[in-house]
């Protein structure tokens, strides 16, 4: 196939070309230009995807087969490719966020659960709505926490940062809160299954790692992955309501229960997780964190400061 994907020089735009490319398929890139192309030589167009009129200038002629949509975060944002490519297209393939779930105090999140109208990621589902309305051959992926090599959020790399640096790390309400971690590669191959299944037409799934783990579980992998002992890993639990801390956020993920189940992936796309926590993190550890050199760059921990001295 010949295949658009919006981004794909960051982190999930990374893994998913690279696969892409692996299994034959002619990627075209559409980004700033501001990274390079994760495999030498692939087509890159450039522009701005905020700009629809730019947007639509630079696509002007192009034909696709199928459209990966990365980082498309509000409707304004997809709505230009739909209109330039509406008709042509035998698969558009979207990614949405298992954030746009309304809390619940049944879980995990399954498919067809509600949503939150008020989430930061509403623009997500109207997204979603939107594709089904318009009849366009879609699929939407709702990772829940993504983590692994050049992911460019604070997520894995909040937990390393005070764990290599023998640092306690705040872990807010008691620990025991569970969430929900995919590595990377693992969703891309996921959305690699899901091009050109007609199974996959039209539904959606959500995609993370195997488990559930807790905020204290998930600290103690990342001190495993880090080649620390997980036993000696100190933990220090704070209600965050005792503090304002503004805008800026002393913990990585939402202080709740969050996860989903991916039975449905795993049933119809012929798809599993490779990785399992620990050696997830240990990739995003050894791939990013250190090559980066980000154990020896200055980390800001006033916040930690802040908690602990209280």
């Amino acid at each position: 196939m010949r295949i658009l994907v919006m981004g794909g020089t960051r982190f999930i735009g990374v893994s998913l070309t690279r696969q892409l490319v692996a299994q034959g398929h002619e990627v075209v890139l559409f980004n700033r230009g501001n990274q390079p192309a994760p495999v030498d030589g692939i087509a890159q167009l450039h522009g701005d995807r905020q700009d629809p009129a730019a947007l639509k200038a630079a696509l002007a002629g192009e034909s696709f087969d199928a459209v990966f949509d990365n980082n498309g975060r509000e409707l304004s944002d997809t709505q230009p490719l739909v209109e330039l490519f509406k008709g042509t297209l035998r698969h558009f393939v979207y990614v949405s966020s298992a954030g746009v779930y309304l809390k619940s105090d049944q879980m995990p999140h399954i498919e067809g659960d509600a949503v939150d109208p008020k989430s930061r990621h509403k623009g997500k589902f109207q997204t979603e709505a939107y594709l089904a309305e318009q009849g366009v051959p879609f699929t939407a992926i709702r990772p829940v926490y993504i983590y692994g090599p050049q992911n460019y959020n604070d997520l894995e790399a909040w937990f390393f940062d005070r764990i290599v640096r023998d640092r306690p790390l705040p872990i807010p309400g008691n620990g025991m809160a569970l969430t929900q971690l995919g590595h990377v590669e693992d969703l891309a191959a996921a959305m690699v299954a899901v091009l050109g299944n007609p199974q996959a037409v039209g539904q959606i799934y959500n995609i993370s790692g195997e488990r559930a783990v807790s905020f204290d579980g998930l600290a103690r992998a990342c001190a495993a992955a880090a080649g620390k002992d997980p036993d000696q890993l100190p933990l220090v639990h704070y209600d965050p309501k005792d503090f304002d801390f503004g805008k800026r956020k002393a913990f990585p993920m939402r202080v709740q229960h969050f996860f989903a189940a991916i039975d449905k992936a795993k049933r119809e796309l012929a798809w599993q997780p490779k990785f399992d926590l620990v050696g997830g993190l240990k990739d995003a550890f050894q791939r990013d964190y250190l090559t980066s050199r980000r154990d020896q760059q200055p980390v800001d921990l006033s916040l930690d400061d802040q908690i602990l001295g209280r």
